[in-house]
This record gives structure tokens, C-alpha cells and sequence, in this order.
């Protein structure tokens, strides 16, 4: 059985975390995915505080296993956020946008375990001495907002540089990838856009098919001119988004053009006007599938592929 030291620490059976996407990553999915043996994690972006904590009761009522909550540290709702993860004592945070220092120790004393997400090994660093319990270092191949490097680049540099658990992400849908993730250095993977593609994700069925029908080029990256570069498949509004960015618009016109947009795709099925966030793999993805069956065919493909560069090394 394929096992690390993220699945003790986690309490998981199997070294998998579910991406927090917002508007995607819903108690449903969270609960099917820490089921099913990884970690679920329910996406909050700016979903107001009792939203949060019905979708923690929710998923409470749908798993017994450890599941965990992501948390966009840009939230206007972020301190009651935490203040509703501490009280329901979720099992894991993950964190985005920003640095969690001042809300560790509280979370540490409710037995959370803290997760920020990373794109650079300055941050790392940083997130490390602050006491976090592991690092998701996500390259530039992801869905949504992306830092400069790519996973290859990246994961290898932050497991040399800090001594936490190190989770891979971006571009990671398959058994190959968590292999090559381990290689790495890292003990685990954070896959979000094969989930989106799950059975049990609740986003709009339009969504789902754009995914499925969706090749290796077909992701373009909009927003760099506003400092917040955003990784989305090609369609109508990454066309506008591209055009406005060409003739220099103001970033305050660009980002206000995207309010309301990642809600339009995921929930109300416009794939033209909205925001379809998704990472690179998505041509790897070829229907839509049971949670159960992605993770076990994750996990048995990693364990062929190791098995199969074991034998490459004693020369079988």
C-alpha cells in the first residue's frame, strides 16, 4: 500500500488532498474524497461565515474520516472563517493568498493542522518558521491563481529547503504524477481539476463536458497585468480579458470585468462568460468518474509506475 508520513500526520489512508476551489469544492465532494481514503477539503473563497459552517456540519454528516477547509486569506470574512473552524474543530487548514502566522496558534490549539499553499521557496521558508505543519507547493501548471514557477521547479527546491511535509501541486491528475511528486521529494499530492470532473462535484454539468472535451493548449492565463495572473480554459471572456490587457486597460477595469464569474461557470453553467479556472491536465481527463475510482486509479497507476522504475534499477 502506498503510504507516507502525510497519511499519518493527516490520519489519511491514502497521501491525496482534494484542492479548496471555490464554488467547486463543496461539502459533498470533500466527504467522497476523505471517504474514499485522501483529504477532502472544502473551498470557502469569499463564501460568507455561515455558509462555512453549514458546509463543516454538512460534511460532518456525510464522513467520519478528517477532512479540511480552505481558507483565501483576502476574505473580508477570513477572522470569522477562522474563528468558525477553530470552535468546530476541522482537522486540516489550508491557506491561500497570504500568510497564516497570526491564526497558528489558535488553530494549533483546536488540534488543526496548518497547510498554506506556496509558490516560491522565499515563502516557504517564511510560512515554516511562522509553524506550519506542511507546505502545498503549487506550480504554474494549476487552475485559478498561479505563481512563476513550474511544479517540476518548484517542489524539489522547497523540500530541500525546509524540513515540514511537503505536498506536490499543479499538473498533477494521475498515477504518474504523484509518482514523479514523490521523486520529488515531496510525500503527498494536491490534485484539483481531475476532482472537478468527480461524480459527486456539485459544479454545473457544462463545466464537467468543457473539461472533458478540452485539450493540452486550451488553458491561457489572464490578469499578469494586475499582479494576479489566473489560469482559466479559452472561451469568450478570456478573449475579452486578453484584449483589454493588450491595450493596456486600467488592472482596476480588468479586475472588475472577473467579479461575479468564477459563480457564473461553476454554478450556473455559462462556460463563455464565466470563469472556468482549471489547471493544464484537464486533456488528461476523459469523463466523469466516481471519487473512489479517480483516487484508486491514481494510486494503483503510482504503484505501477514505481514498481516499474524499481525493476529499471536492479536491471530486471
Amino acid at each position: 500500500m502506498l503510504k507516507t508520513r502525510l497519511c499519518e500526520m493527516l490520519g489519511i489512508q491514502y497521501p491525496i488532498l482534494q484542492g479548496g476551489m471555490a464554488w467547486v469544492s463543496t461539502a459533498e465532494l470533500a466527504a467522497a474524497v476523505s471517504n474514499a481514503g485522501g483529504l477532502g477539503i472544502i473551498g470557502t473563497g469569499q463564501a460568507p461565515p455561515d455558509w462555512v459552517r453549514q458546509q463543516v456540519k454538512r460534511a460532518r454528516e456525510l464522513t467520519e474520516k478528517p477532512f479540511g477547509v480552505n481558507v483565501m486569506l483576502l476574505s473580508p470574512h477570513v477572522e470569522e472563517i477562522m474563528q468558525i473552524i477553530i470552535e468546530e474543530k476541522v482537522a486540516v487548514v489550508t491557506t491561500g493568498a497570504g500568510n497564516p502566522g497570526k491564526y497558528i496558534p489558535a488553530l494549533h490549539a483546536a488540534g488543526c493542522k496548518v497547510f498554506p499553499v506556496v509558490s516560491s521557496v522565499a515563502l516557504a521558508r517564511r510560512l515554516e518558521r511562522a509553524g506550519v505543519d506542511g507546505i502545498i507547493a503549487e506550480g504554474l501548471e494549476s487552475g485559478g491563481h498561479i505563481g512563476e514557477l513550474t511544479t517540476m521547479a518548484l517542489v524539489p527546491q522547497v523540500v530541500d529547503a525546509v524540513k515540514v511535509p511537503v505536498v506536490a501541486a499543479g499538473g498533477i491528475a494521475d498515477g504518474r504524477g504523484l509518482a514523479a511528486a514523490l521523486a520529488l521529494g515531496a510525500c503527498g499530492v494536491q490534485m484539483g481539476t481531475r476532482f472537478m470532473c468527480a461524480s459527486e462535484c456539485t459544479i454545473h454539468d457544462n463545466v464537467k463536458q468543457m473539461l472533458i472535451k478540452a485539450r493540452d493548449r486550451d488553458t491561457v492565463v489572464t490578469g499578469r497585468s494586475t499582479g494576479h495572473p489566473v489560469r482559466v480554459l479559452q472561451n469568450k471572456l478570456s478573449r475579452l480579458f486578453e484584449e483589454m490587457e493588450n491595450r493596456c486597460a486600467p488592472p482596476a477595469e480588468i479586475e472588475k470585468l472577473g467579479v461575479g464569474r468564477l459563480k457564473a461557470a461553476m454554478q450556473d453553467g455559462d462556460v463563455e462568460m464565466g470563469s472556468v479556472m482549471a489547471g493544464q491536465i484537464c486533456a488528461l481527463i476523459s469523463r466523469v468518474q466516481p471519487v473512489a475510482e479517480i483516487i484508486q486509479e491514481v494510486v494503483t497507476g503510482a504503484e505501477q509506475v514505481l514498481k516499474r522504475n524499481c525493476a529499471l534499477v536492479v536491471g530486471e
